[in-house]
């Protein structure tokens, strides 16, 4: 294949996911993506998995599951049909046949405490979570209001370090471009606590505060939902981020009086450990919140 025929696929496919994921809470028919992204919907099939390796019918399946699982944890005055059709299921019944097929237990079961010894088993397999020595129980948050947020991305799948060379991608390109003013993001589509970090989605982003700048950057384009998120400042290594994750959907939520939403979590770095030579990192962590 071509550069930019793979460049063009890639693209596309990307805009897809993205859709999947930002549209989960609706019917998403396969018909109407054709005629949105000006494609018939066997080659929307094949370019979709020719770049991830699964169709977009197991993708949509496996995304909603994922939302749900998640759901199921923090929104604890929701009902099971409420987070059924919150993550675009029409049936209640469906749901629990999929979800039981997904993940060996109801979602009656999972949300009683199922979920942990799934939660840490995937965490036991992991290698770098483990290396964390922070503790967040006094961590403390705000609420802020904030607008939508345009950028640009790379898509990387799975929590290994080659996110690294993903994030240097990046680089290179503000290198190139001798690009000035800018804001670097991490956008966490899936949570590492209850999705195999294998499968987990990882966008890296780069926010430019000058329009003028946007033509220098050939990458795909995505925006970040406004709306209320409470927003935590968080100092550590690269094995903080996954447990603190696990603690900010496990524990902190639950308590706190908040549900969350389908919109996913962020960060902005003022410092960022796939790029910095000690592994640090300085971000403000944004979750989506509501009452």
């Amino acid at each position: 294949m071509k550069k930019e025929t793979l460049k063009r696929h890639t693209t596309l496919a990307n805009n897809l996911l993205f859709y999947i994921y930002t549209h989960i809470d609706t019917e998403i028919n396969l018909d109407e993506l054709a005629e949105m992204f000006k494609m018939n919907k066997f080659s929307l099939h094949k370019i979709f998995k020719e770049i991830f390796g699964v169709n977009i019918y197991e993708s949509i399946q496996s995304i909603r599951l994922q939302k749900a699982s998640n759901l199921l944890l923090t929104n604890q005055y929701s009902t099971i049909t409420e987070i059924a059709n919150a993550c675009g299921y029409s049936s209640q019944t469906s749901f629990i046949r999929a979800f039981k097929a997904r993940f060996n237990l109801t979602p009656t079961q999972w949300r009683k405490g199922g979920y942990k010894a799934y939660s840490q088993a995937l965490l036991k397999e992991a290698d770098y979570p483990k290396e964390t020595t922070l503790s967040f129980q006094n961590l403390s948050y705000k609420v802020v209001k904030l607008p939508s947020i345009e950028a640009y991305y790379i898509r990387h799948k799975g929590y290994k370090q080659t996110i690294q060379h993903t994030w240097q991608k990046i680089e290179t390109i503000i290198y190139s471009q001798s690009i000035q003013n800018y804001t670097l993001l991490s956008l966490f589509h899936d949570n590492p606590a209850i999705t195999p970090l294998d499968d987990c989605h990882h966008v890296a982003c780069i926010a430019l505060e000058h329009s003028k700048e946007e033509k220098r950057l050939n990458l795909p384009k995505l925006t970040l939902s406004k709306g209320v998120y409470a927003s935590f400042e968080l100092q550590g290594k690269r094995g903080d981020i996954l447990r603190f994750i696990h603690w900010v959907y496990h524990e902190w939520l639950p308590k706190s009086g908040y549900e969350t939403t389908t919109n996913p979590p962020f960060a902005r770095y003022r410092k960022n450990h796939h790029l910095s030579e000690d592994g640090w990192f300085d971000m403000t962590f944004y979750l989506s919140i509501r009452l």
